[in-house]
């Protein structure tokens, strides 16, 4: 009983603490409130459209402006000039004024009609790997739109009906259908995993700030019962954090969501308590109140780079492959995109909720040596 009503006290005297202190309160209850809805703004649009781009039509003939037609319909690009000159498209392309233009070649037609192979160049901005990606595609498909034409008009004109000439153009009917990320936009790949990133940020630097001040002051001298209220206090906010993106934001911001949300809402019980120990013990570690701030607040672009799913994980070097499962954003992150999005049985993120506990536990550990009441 004595375990207990320690317990519960210090759970109530943390939550007491933060509601009062201005700083630790904005980190880790308001700032996810105001992430969760300022970050995913710029990705509102979702895929990027009417990319303006340029042809350069150096044939002249009903060909090359059938295909400027068809780039002209494509929602993908958006046709700002058809001119004659690839140096002017070039200067417009330096210029920034187009994100890149096709060019079509002399002579397109007659190589066309002869059977022999026509190319057209498309150049695009590849500094920009979405507005490349546009460019490309927008072309690729309203040249090859016009080719399949050519293509069957070529199989009528040897004898075969419209549908055999459809079916011999195209023997192979495929249809791409995008399982977790229908509108596969920008905004629904990328904040899915980095709302992980800021839920864990936000309460690492919260609750590390507090426990500097506490070893500031000694108060982070106490026992294992006391501690357990700490880390359950610091939890509760935290899983109310989660529950906002999981329950709300992705629903507001209308991303993918809810496939597994019993499976999600298991995570949070182990993805929360890791990462308050950790700030705990971070915390400890500090000493300082200013310093878990100013230390933490630039390790997130490293995180998110090696969690694995803005780059590949087996393309890091093998070192930060290992030493990335410390963090616990890189098994919150694989699971929760797994759960929460592709809708994974709960026992297909074992590995990560077991790498979540461990990180808690070892963390909890190290945290009750080097904070344990001092002999007096």
């Amino acid at each position: 009983m004595q375990t207990q009503s320690s317990v519960w006290r210090a759970w109530v005297d943390t939550l007491k603490t933060i509601a009062a202190d201005k700083g630790v309160l904005l980190l880790i209850a308001i700032a996810p409130v105001i992430y969760g809805f300022f970050y995913p703004w710029p990705y509102a649009e979702q895929a990027v459209t009417r990319v303006p781009v340029a042809v350069v039509d150096l044939d002249h003939s009903n060909l090359s402006r059938q295909i400027t037609r068809f780039a002209q319909a494509s929602p993908r690009i958006e046709v700002r000039m058809v001119i004659g000159d690839e140096h002017q498209a070039r200067q417009a392309l330096w210029r920034g004024e187009i994100e890149g233009y096709a060019l079509l070649p002399r002579d397109l037609k007659r190589d066309v009609l002869r059977g022999s192979p026509a190319v057209v160049t498309v150049e695009a901005n590849g500094s920009y790997a979405l507005l490349n990606k546009a460019v490309l595609s927008g072309f690729a498909e309203a040249v090859g739109t016009v080719s399949a034409g050519v293509e069957i008009r070529k199989l009528q004109a040897s004898g075969q009906s419209a549908q055999q000439a459809q079916a011999s153009r195209n023997p192979i009917s495929t249809q791409m259908v995008a399982l977790f990320n229908p509108t596969e936009g920008y905004g629904s790949y990328v904040v899915p995993a980095v709302a992980l990133l800021i839920i864990q940020q936000t309460l690492l630097m919260g609750v590390a700030m507090l426990v500097g001040l506490w070893a500031e002051t000694g108060q982070h001298r106490a026992d294992a019962a006391t501690w357990l209220g700490r880390i359950l206090g610091f939890s509760s906010v935290g899983y109310l954090s989660g529950l906002l993106y999981f329950g709300w934001i992705f629903w507001a911001q209308d991303f993918p969501r809810g496939a597994n949300t019993g499976g999600a809402l298991v995570l949070l019980a182990f993805y929360i308590p890791a990462i308050c120990t950790l700030g705990a013990l971070l915390g400890v570690w500090f000493g300082n109140r200013e310093r878990a701030l100013q230390v933490l607040l630039f390790t997130a672009l490293p995180m998110a780079f090696v969690s694995g799913f803005s780059w590949p994980a087996e393309a890091l070097p093998e070192l930060l492959q290992a030493l990335r499962w410390l963090f616990p954003s890189t098994a919150g992150i694989q699971a929760s995109l797994r759960l929460n999005q592709m809708g994974a049985p709960l026992v297909d993120v074992a590995g990560c909720l077991l790498i979540l506990a461990a990180l808690a536990a070892s963390a909890g550990w190290l945290l009750l040596r080097v904070a344990r009441p001092s002999k007096t």
